[in-house]
């Protein structure tokens, strides 16, 4: 406590400091530095064996169970194109509309070549109607891709 003391040369003053929100501030400060500096250990990955270590002849590699090659279905103004890998299939527009049974037939196609395949991407230009976003939908719900992502880039520039 602070307090004056009167003596014959004066007035002297007398401070006590409270150092309680100090060591309160310190004590969270060192608390937060121990935490960080154990979630640095914690982050490593133990690794069974050595990569030098002695390969066992039991250890086969199984392909994954899911065909993971790029589809995608792009919807141009001049037509549809189907990108399977790197292979690409263009639709023209027939008398001015989309030929909506010869992209079933390629889709078709598709799911006979990679029938464990699922998913799929589809790209539209942002200048078309909604409308031919849903038929491309469509399109690939009825031939077996129930899942289906819409990418937010254009159909002439999207990549896989």
């Amino acid at each position: 406590m602070a307090h004056i003391e009167e003596k014959s040369e004066g007035r002297q003053a007398t401070v006590d400091v409270n150092l309680v929100p100090f060591i309160d501030l310190m004590s969270v400060c060192i608390i937060f530095l121990l935490i960080t500096a154990v979630w640095t250990q914690v982050s490593m990955i133990q690794i069974g064996s050595s990569i030098y270590g002695k390969k066992s002849s039991d250890d086969t590699v199984q392909p994954p169970p899911r065909a993971e090659i790029p589809f995608r279905l792009d919807v141009k103004t001049e037509g549809y194109g189907i990108v399977v890998g790197r292979s690409m299939t263009t639709i023209p527009k027939l008398n001015g509309e989309y030929n909506k049974d010869a992209l079933l037939i390629e889709l078709k196609k598709v799911k006979e070549l990679y029938p464990e395949k699922v998913d799929a991407v589809i790209t539209v230009l942002d200048e078309l109607p909604y409308k031919t976003l849903i038929d491309g939908m469509d399109a690939l719900l009825t031939t077996g891709f129930p899942e289906i992502a819409v990418s937010t880039a254009g159909a002439g520039d999207a990549h896989l």
